[in-house]
């Protein structure tokens, strides 16, 4: 869902700077953090499971000429193999909301993160205080884990994080699923042919019922921008 406005955003916000160590946590194929490595010159390690995306990655990093500057480990964001108080900065796209152990992430990145450092991440999650039926259509278009224990704020500052900013980037994200609805019509007869009519409708009706919950107010998304409490 990040884009490119949004990866420059998360640059700034982070202060980055040439020399700067980046974690970005389920990193994927590397969008945004070899975006943003490339704009500011820090340097970057993805984490994420499983390989595959990671060796998008690796290749992505040799094209753009920032192989040397980039680096990639194959973990899991709540047990990552990192020493205390390794990075500068730590990021994360729609990550949370895409894993169970969320609690377990946050303390992590407050492990390796110094006692000056910052993170910034975007999260889709369900508006607090819905009634009881509205939270259950909520629950309908979220992510597969997008439902927490407690709100973010929250969560935030019982792992050690306190909330320096939090954006409302909602509208985006409404944006971002209209273009991928009107992207799939466009480019149908080839998405069936690809992944069957079958799956190419379920994809389709996923997209709508998400974009009816942000709609209507049910789902949100935010960017945070949280550093380190001190014990």
């Amino acid at each position: 869902m990040t884009t490119r406005d949004e990866a420059r955003q998360m640059a700034m916000l982070l202060g980055l700077q040439p020399g700067a160590r980046l974690l970005d946590v389920g990193a994927g194929a590397g969008w945004p953090s070899l975006y943003i490595s490339k704009e500011t010159g820090c340097d970057a390690m993805l984490v994420d499971l499983p390989l595959s995306g990671l060796q998008v990655a690796t290749e992505r990093a040799v094209k753009d000429r920032i192989s040397d500057r980039c680096r990639v480990a194959v973990a899991d964001g709540s047990q990552m193999p990192f020493r205390d108080r390794s990075f500068d900065a730590v990021s994360h796209s729609d990550v949370l909301c895409c894993l169970k152990n969320k609690r377990g992430v946050l303390e992590a990145c407050r492990r390796v993160i110094r006692d000056s450092g910052r993170m910034v991440f975007t999260v889709i999650w369900i508006t607090p205080g819905l009634s009881r039926n509205d939270h259950k259509r909520a629950l309908e278009g979220a992510p597969e884990f997008g439902e927490s224990e407690t709100d973010y704020p929250t969560l935030l500052g019982q792992t050690g994080w306190g909330v320096n900013e939090c954006l409302d980037v909602t509208e985006g994200y409404a944006t971002s699923i209209r273009c991928f609805i009107r992207a799939d019509g466009e480019f149908k007869d080839q998405l069936e042919a690809l992944i069957g009519t079958t799956k190419f409708a379920d994809r389709q009706a996923g997209w709508r019922s998400e974009l009816r919950a942000i709609e209507e107010g049910l789902l949100r998304r935010d960017l945070f921008v949280a550093t380190p409490t001190l014990a």
